[in-house]
């Protein structure tokens, strides 16, 4: 193919419409026909990265292998894909400003104004283009955040105007993602909403090629007819999508409708190739029949928002289908356990994930739970700031360290058992300044974890400030918490484990990141597996 082509996914009438998704799912038909294809987004707020933003705010900060701090729709990419993403797929208006502020301070506009038009318009097509001049991707998606109208979108909007002329006919293409709303009182769908936002699209000077309807109800074909001859688009170009059990039903329900097919007549590419998706249907086939139900307490600090634990409810998904079992996940707020309610609140788990999180709020509940884990043998998995928790568990109870702690949480404890890398202790500026992307971590032979990875050489990513205190390894060792992974270069603790328990793993890195339909990550596999047996067992003897 000579040209990358470029396909824009915008937004109307409502937010939260899931452009993610259908950007994923489309990108994934593509896919399955041979086009090599990836997906960016391009978010209209200021903040430079989301990094510093709050889970309730914006849901989980997902993180790239290159250490970008990206939105979560970047997880739901690499999940449909099995594509690494990088920070070329998430570019911000904060990003976009600073770079063309920098720009200007080196003097590089030659004295000129700077203006939206055309500085940060050129910036924006410029970021836009990066993943396809690199020659590795036939097709880019590019995800507009937002919703048309919204004057923070504006420079995105008025920037695919002028790439759409500047790559020509075929090259570039428009999908315009509304709602149309069923009036339970009128007992019918109505498409005045979608109208008036192609119309304001239009008047921004982009024409929709495709519409994707967003609906709770079937769109007939007279309303198809209808939508085609107010927004000017053919009829076959009125995609339906209908409210769907699993997003993972979305690219299926989208090759129904003719997306892809619809997109590739319209950027001039063949739809000879049949999609090869037989993959992504056996994955479908054991998520919607599973054989066994487990259920597993996520204890967290930000469990109100499901979108802050997006990519580790995703990979109980790909691990349950993987298991050929349903993996029921029960929300436990860590700020509502205490030592008087732990058992009460925990009470029926079949396995127990303390979470990632930041900061000392619902730390002691977070603590209980691992101790609970612990003392009961329940199979159990502690991600970043939980296998921090779990270190500090084993120093107050085991070890008998009852003020053991980290020093992210009490900067004077006695027994400071997290600690912060002496690196860390001067920055000042929260952006970016963590451990992160991807990191190698040698397994030890013989390990559980050598055994659930199948290798001892791995590379997972992080995004964490504090560290494992080495000082106290030999003395935890001893008393039974081995330390089973190690960053090769620094011997920071990646990954510790208690043998005599039946399935006991703190990791520091975040595996969920890492985990897709086609490679659901050995880690949530391993665990579910666990639980599973484990129940099993219990009940066998239950019975007899």
């Amino acid at each position: 193919m000579s040209q990358t082509k470029y396909i824009f996914v915008t937004g109307g009438v409502t937010s939260s419409l899931g452009k993610g998704i259908i950007a994923a799912s489309l990108a994934k038909l593509l896919q399955a026909r041979g086009y090599r294809t990836t997906i960016q987004k391009l978010d209209p707020y200021i903040n430079v990265d989301p990094g510093t933003l709050n889970p309730y705010e914006h849901g989980e900060c997902y993180v790239t292998e290159d250490g970008a701090e990206t939105d979560l729709d970047l997880g739901h990419y690499e999940r449909f894909l099995n594509v690494r993403t990088s920070q070329a797929n998430n570019v911000t208006t904060g990003r976009i400003y600073q770079s063309v502020i920098e720009k200007e301070r080196r003097g590089e506009f030659l004295g000129k104004t700077v203006q939206v038009v055309p500085h940060i318009t050129n910036e924006i097509k410029q970021r836009i283009q990066i993943l396809g001049n690199s020659g590795d991707y036939d097709i880019v998606i590019t995800e507009i955040g937002g919703t048309v109208g919204d004057i923070e979108s504006l420079p995105y909007i008025e920037s695919v105007r002028q790439l759409l002329w500047e790559l020509g006919d075929n090259n570039g293409m428009v999908i315009h993602l509304t709602l149309v709303p069923f009036l339970s009182a009128a007992g019918e769908l109505k498409t005045k909403p979608t109208q008036h936002s192609v119309k304001t699209l239009m008047e921004s000077g982009i024409k929709a090629d495709i519409l994707v309807c967003r609906t709770e109800h079937e769109i007939s074909d007279d309303i198809k007819k209808k939508l085609a001859l107010f927004c000017n688009v053919k009829q076959e170009a009125v995609i339906q999508s209908i409210d769907a059990s699993t997003i993972y039903d979305v690219p299926m329900l989208m090759q129904e409708e003719g997306l892809d097919k619809v997109a590739l007549e319209k950027l001039a590419l063949s739809k000879e190739a049949k999609p090869d998706l037989e993959l992504w249907k056996q994955f479908l086939k054991k998520h919607k029949n599973p054989k066994h139900t487990v259920t597993i307490g996520l204890v967290g600090k930000y469990v109100e928002l499901q979108d802050s634990y997006k990519s580790i409810l995703e990979s109980f998904i790909h691990a349950g289908a993987a298991n050929e079992v349903k993996v029921n996940v029960k929300s436990i707020h860590s700020e509502h356990i205490s030592a008087k309610n732990v058992d009460s609140k925990l009470k029926g788990l079949d396995g127990i994930l303390v979470a990632p999180g930041f900061g000392e709020r619902g730390i002691e509940g977070k603590i209980e739970a691992v101790r609970y884990a612990r003392e009961n043998k329940i199979p159990f998995l502690g991600i970043c700031l939980g296998m921090q928790m779990a270190v500090i568990e084993f120093a107050r109870n085991v070890l008998g360290y009852e003020n053991a702690n980290s020093t992210e949480m009490d900067q004077q404890t006695a027994n400071p058992v997290i600690n912060l890398m002496e690196e860390q202790k001067l920055v000042t500026n929260m952006g970016g300044t963590m451990r992160l992307g991807a990191w190698d971590c040698e397994l030890k032979e013989g390990s559980l974890a050598n055994e659930i990875y199948g290798k001892t050489e791995i590379s997972e990513r992080h995004r964490h400030r504090f560290e494992y205190n080495n000082d106290y390894r030999s003395e935890m060792e001893e008393a039974g918490l081995n330390a089973s992974g190690l960053n090769p270069k620094t011997g920071l603790v990646e990954v510790i484990e208690i043998p005599s328990h039946p399935w006991f793993v703190g990791v520091q890195y975040h595996p969920e990141y890492q985990s897709t339909v086609a490679n659901p990550h050995p880690l949530f596999v391993g665990f579910v597996k666990a639980v599973l047996v484990q129940k099993q067992e219990q009940s066998n003897a239950s019975l007899a």
